[in-house]
């Protein structure tokens, strides 16, 4: 006889399934304890870094990195071309105005020189030609000038005596008519000899100017020539060290060649690479500072320049007050470049916290200092070491400015 069989209530499909509900159901109760903002976390106290937010003195600057150079440089370079045949000093030496460096030898600018040379004692040897011309073409209108003078007086002698004799009728007519037409004459003809001589002297004027101009410009010219010649001998600009000085005998240097530079040690100056980010903040007379041994000194900018490259400007700085007497040319410097003035604030510690909250919440420490809640705050300005906090903190709130890299989700931590 057959009999029923009695199915078991907790078979193993049935467990299983229990099981998967279960963990779903644990699952979902994890994330939302994870995510309803009221996470928590342990953290061991020597992993974190607490700062005390604080009142204090608080002025904007950025760091910076300058190098010592010359107050000025000048630099050499070839003004003509050639062959270096002499060296008379060497890279590093100190000079005088004038002293001579070097010395080059071009042989077409010498001969270049001869042939203005001579081209100038040819126009000044037509000139002399064309000058004494004239002159005796002068001697030639006045003289002729004298002539129709002299014919004019001598016709005027006869037709006033002529004149006279017609009127006591010692002589005719026709002899009187003849001495007037002659008188006439020789009137017209020096009026016409005036002309010509008045047009005469205009033209020998203008040929003599026109000749002193070409002379002058020629003149002008080979000044010109002497001096190139003489730019085959390199000369200091002015007092100073030679430097970067690049050259060999027998060495051909192109003009316009850079043959090095003169640094005047008068004084020096700071030159500064600063990141473009700053470019809309930084104007002259801003002010730097620097510290030598145990003493600080002040610099200021004199000049920027604007041109960016590789996502930097420079700027040239001056010394303000004292000098430190240990600089040296080519020295870099750490400087502090102020963007604002000092003024009370309420500062924060600069950390690693920021990368994580982009500066809009911290972890702030209850009053036991054993539990860190997340408060909004808003920062401004800022510079290496702190922020200026705007709000959400005051002095003597105790924060955790280390990085919140694991911190992302978590609403409180538990400090051990």
């Amino acid at each position: 006889m057959d009999r029923p069989i009695k199915q078991k209530k907790w078979n193993t499909k049935r467990i299983l399934t229990l099981l998967g509900i279960v963990g779903i159901v644990a699952l979902i109760a994890a994330s939302y304890y994870f995510t309803s903002g009221n996470s928590k976390l342990n953290v061991d106290a020597e992993r974190i870094t607490i700062f005390e937010v604080k009142e204090d003195t608080f002025q904007e600057f950025i760091p910076i990195n300058g190098t010592v150079l010359p107050i000025s440089s000048i630099y050499l370079d070839a003004s003509v071309g050639g062959r270096v045949e002499e060296k008379y000093v060497e890279d590093g030496s100190h000079l005088k105005k004038g002293d001579p460096i070097m010395k080059l030898s071009n042989t077409d600018l010498e001969l270049s020189l001869v042939n203005q040379e001579t081209q100038v004692l040819n126009l000044l040897t037509q000139a002399q030609i064309a000058q004494t011309n004239a002159q005796q073409v002068s001697i030639n209108n006045r003289n002729q000038m004298a002539d129709v003078e002299q014919g004019l007086k001598e016709a005027e002698r006869i037709y006033v005596l002529n004149k006279k004799l017609l009127a006591e009728k010692a002589i005719g007519s026709q002899e009187y008519q003849k001495s007037l037409n002659e008188y006439h004459y020789q009137k017209e003809r020096v009026e016409l000899t005036k002309q010509i001589l008045d047009q005469d002297q205009v033209s020998t004027n203008q040929k003599l100017n026109q000749d002193r101009e070409t002379y002058k410009r020629t003149q002008d010219a080979l000044a010109l020539m002497r001096q190139k010649v003489g730019d085959l001998i390199v000369r200091a600009p002015v007092d100073g060290q030679l430097t970067s000085f690049d050259a060999e005998i027998g060495q051909s240097k192109p003009a316009g060649d850079r043959l090095g530079q003169i640094d005047v040690l008068t004084g020096f100056k700071i030159r500064a690479d600063i990141d473009e980010h700053y470019i809309n903040r930084i104007f002259p007379d801003l002010q730097g500072q620097f510290n030598i041994g145990d003493k600080s000194y002040q610099l200021r900018i004199k000049k920027v320049y604007t041109q960016v490259k590789d996502g930097r400007f420079q700027v040239d700085m001056e010394f303000v007050g004292d000098k430190p007497e240990s600089i040296r040319r080519g020295q870099t410097l750490s400087i502090r470049l102020a963007l604002s003035d000092e003024t009370k604030a309420l500062l924060l510690a600069k950390g690693g916290f920021y990368q994580q909250t982009a500066g809009n919440w911290i972890f702030k420490l209850d009053k036991s200092g054993t539990t860190a809640y997340r408060v909004d705050v808003q920062l401004g300005r800022q510079n290496p070491q702190f922020y200026e906090v705007m709000g959400g903190l005051k002095a003597g709130d105790k924060v955790i400015v280390s990085s919140y890299e694991t911190y992302d989700k978590i609403q409180e931590l538990s400090i051990k």
